[in-house]
């Protein structure tokens, strides 16, 4: 048998036809192991993802409050927000001449201005790219420089950042604007270029338009070469909210909810775009330390909350929070990380608040999640496959998998996006000719189909033939009561892997500690 070590590269596709050929030239009969959703397939909506979100099905009135900042109390209803939108739109098409199909890039922390410039830009027939405030000038530029952006909106904190990309990127200061009302170093605020005297009708797509016109650009991570821009159309996003809201049943216009994760990543966009279809109400921090998370729950009453593990280890380590009345909140929702069994039973013996996690890629939007009818879910799950998904689990040798049997995973559904921005031969390396995308993610199925997150494939560490989750070792780290945080990597060494194991100390335990040190003499 000939083996090969998984990588991303598409050889182990190749094998696995190759493989497949042969059953056919004899006549051999293959098991496929397909695992699909349980719940039935939805309809796919044919629209444009501006035309999708203001549809307002729950029928909500133009005054019903959509967005809040968190700390000004500032906001937009409904009725402002699509006012404001169109109003941006026009301006990007007259003072700007901004065309159908040309790039702004937003360069922001968290703000309730955010979903007005998101949104306006797609109303505008142009596309959206977010980039990471926290990114610095050489990867700003490269973002700007990959994308095409023509178009630069920018926070006034990290504005020096963007100038020198702007410049690198050969934007002129004329499209580079500002969050905010005030003009810095003679760059204006975004809002001087709306049209208040002009109303446009957003961008019209036709169903085959909406399935192939990019809406907007997600950049990877970056942890295998150069970041790659992720194409997602219309109908790409209209999918994976039609989705997920699928599995809300218990969202609607009554709901208050906090993201306490970056507007500019795949999962705090769609919470934007959620916000808007369903017509609740969310309340926008750029800060996320635990006072910010609990001084908002308590003042606003927030029921639901979309957070990533490290919020989650922050609310069990500080003590402070349990000083704020957060009853109010009915579920909290994980995602972005595999959050631990224990961690996950620890904050709930604390706050009594159940966590429900979820599991995506930019690549695909969600993937798994629990839908808000099932009141227990199962501890260490991300959940069960969304309607619409299809999946399979590969072993290293490329053979489908059965339940509780841990493999790479690969998905097939219309949530998969268009492609890596001018890169085919990744993007023909990350879809195999049936249309499943290899998430590089190890995971395994039970058999009711609640699925489990192992690692990353490429995290994994290998050595003396054993394939070892850091997420796993992590989790057994964290039960220490000494222990508030942890990280597990295994560097080469001599061609094979030493676990590293490091550890941040509680507090309390380093006080402990110190005196004891001082008893013995010791310097600590």
């Amino acid at each position: 048998m000939l083996h090969m070590k998984r990588d991303r590269t598409g050889v182990r596709c190749k094998i696995l036809q190759y493989n497949l050929t042969l059953c056919e030239i004899f006549d051999i009969t293959l098991v496929k192991m397909i695992f699909k959703s349980k719940y039935p397939d939805i309809k796919i909506p044919q629209a444009g993802i501006y035309q999708y979100v203001t549809s307002n099905p729950n029928k909500i009135p133009d005054e019903k409050v959509i967005y809040v900042d968190g700390v000004t109390g500032r906001s937009y209803t409904f009725g402002e927000f699509k006012h404001e939108t169109k109003k941006f739109a026009a301006g990007l098409q007259d003072k700007l001449e901004f065309k159908r199909g040309d790039v702004l890039a937003i360069y922001s922390p968290n703000q309730v201005d955010y979903p007005i410039v998101l949104l306006g830009t797609i109303a505008a027939g142009g596309k959206v790219t977010t980039a990471n405030p926290i990114y610095e000038t050489t990867k700003l530029s490269y973002q700007l420089i990959d994308s095409g952006a023509s178009v630069l909106i920018v926070h006034p904190e990290i504005l020096e950042d963007a100038i020198e990309a702007s410049i690198d990127a050969k934007i002129p200061a004329s499209r580079v604007l500002l969050f905010g009302d005030k003009e810095i170093k003679g760059y204006k605020p975004y809002r001087s270029v709306l049209i208040n005297d002009r109303g446009i009708e957003p961008i019209y797509y036709t169903p085959e338009e909406a399935k192939s016109t990019t809406a907007y650009l997600f950049y990877s991570s970056g942890t295998t070469g150069k970041r790659k821009g992720i194409e997602i159309t219309h109908t790409n996003a209209v999918v994976r909210l039609a989705q997920v809201n699928s599995m809300e049943c218990n969202l609607g216009p009554h709901s208050i909810i906090m993201a306490v994760l970056p507007l500019c990543n795949v999962l705090g966009s769609r919470i934007l775009h959620t916000i808007l279809m369903l017509g609740a109400t969310a309340i926008i921090h750029s800060n996320f330390n635990t006072e910010t998370i609990c001084e908002s729950i308590q003042t606003f009453k927030i029921n639901r909350i979309y957070t990533i593990p490290p919020i989650i280890l922050n609310l069990v380590n500080d003590p402070s929070a349990q000083q704020f009345d957060l009853s109010s909140v009915d579920k909290i929702i994980c995602a972005g990380s595999p959050l631990s069994e224990q961690l996950e039973r620890k904050f709930y013996n604390i706050f009594k608040i159940p966590i429900s996690q979820d599991y995506g890629l930019t690549e695909a939007g969600g993937i798994t999640r629990f839908p808000d009818t099932m009141k227990n879910t199962v501890p260490g799950s991300v959940g069960i496959l969304i309607p619409n998904i299809k999946a399979k689990i590969l072993s290293d040798d490329c053979h489908e998998l059965g339940c509780n049997e841990p493999g790479e995973l690969w998905i097939h559904g219309p949530n998969i996006m268009k492609s890596y921005l001018n890169n085919k031969v990744a993007t023909d390396a990350a879809i195999d000719k049936d249309g499943f995308f290899n998430t590089g993610d190890i995971v395994y199925v039970d058999e009711q189909g609640n699925y489990f997150f192992v690692d990353r494939n490429k995290e994994m560490i290998k050595g003396l033939g054993f394939h070892v989750a850091p997420s796993e070792l992590e989790s057994i780290l964290l039960t220490h009561a000494a222990v508030s945080d942890a990280a597990v990597s295994g560097p080469m060494l001599n061609d094979d892997y030493m676990i590293r194991n490091m550890v941040l100390v509680n507090d309390s335990y380093i006080a402990i500690w110190a005196v004891k040190s001082r008893n013995q003499g010791i310097c600590f």
